[in-house]
């Protein structure tokens, strides 16, 4: 047996490093919502000048009746974020761009109204509480004790806000936005940083009632010894197949894969070093408090 817990405060420490500087970010520059939240337009565009190379001053004057706000180009691929505007004036603004340039093709396009936007940020919210506060009465109600529960979330938390500040600081250096996807990926995020923390809990009750009189401490390594090839292994084969996606995949899908590979990691470390330490933590002060 490994003794794991020997080390808790190490953990801790490691954790504290990784989430700070993303804390950080998130307070001086938050996360850059994309227009599922704040509503706008998103047209992607591939054009192919008539000579010479394509400027973003001759994109912005071809593209009549469109309010741009923002305008990135990658060699002959443009995005454009705009005020909202309906499919006829993006046909009509795609109209005189083909008049303009060689050859325009319409990549990607998506407007969100603003009312959308909004709703959808409150219902964002409201799902990442409501999974929380399910989740801690669950399994506190099957583990019969309230800090399994809470230590369940608290892990919850570690990776959130490891997940946050990551793409608080892509979003400040490299201008990623946070949109559905990011959502669903949080989500599912949590779903497994919870089931993998669950199977090392459930490793911790068993041996409660086979050992009663061994020290709490000494069981909680045990379980984590127990269980830790069979975490790595189950989360090396997820890990794997996302990064080759994440490789591989398509542009659009770039961001949710990496925010799904940076979780299931978090996710992993979570579950045998934040939420099996806090529950040596509470139970050395429960114990304390009865002496």
């Amino acid at each position: 047996m490994i003794h794991f817990m020997k080390f808790r405060w190490l953990y801790f420490f490691f954790s504290g490093i990784v989430i700070i500087p993303g804390i950080i970010s998130l307070l001086l520059f938050r996360l850059k919502p994309g227009i599922d939240f704040t509503g706008g337009t998103e047209l992607q565009l591939r054009i192919q000048p008539k000579e010479g190379q394509l400027s973003e001053d001759a994109v912005r004057s071809s593209l009549q009746g469109i309010e741009v706000s923002e305008l990135l180009m990658a060699g002959n691929t443009v995005t454009v974020k705009a005020k909202p505007v309906d499919v006829e004036q993006k046909d009509a603004a795609l109209a005189v761009a083909r008049r303009q340039f060689l050859q325009v093709e319409e990549v990607y396009f998506e407007t969100v109204g603003p009312i959308l936007g909004k709703e959808l940020l409150i219902k964002t919210m409201f799902a990442m509480l409501l999974s929380a506060g399910g989740i801690t009465l669950y399994v506190a109600y099957r583990f019969k004790e309230l800090k399994y529960g809470v230590c369940a979330v608290l892990a919850m938390l570690h990776d959130t806000l490891v997940l946050f500040g990551v793409f608080s600081i892509l979003g400040k250096f490299l201008g990623v936005e946070v949109d559905i996807l990011f959502v669903t990926a949080v989500l599912t995020i949590l779903s497994f940083s919870v089931h993998d923390t669950i199977v090392v809990y459930d490793r911790i009750r068993e041996l409660r009632r086979k050992h009663s009189t061994t020290a709490y401490v000494d069981l909680v390594d045990t379980a984590v010894t127990e269980t830790m090839s069979r975490s790595v292994n189950n989360s090396m084969t997820i890990i794997f197949m996302l990064f080759v996606l994440w490789l591989f995949g398509g542009e659009s899908m770039r961001w949710f894969l990496l925010a799904l590979l940076v979780g299931t990691v978090t996710g992993t470390y979570s579950s045998t070093f934040t939420a099996a330490p806090l529950l040596v933590i509470w139970d050395d002060v429960a114990r304390r408090k009865k002496k």
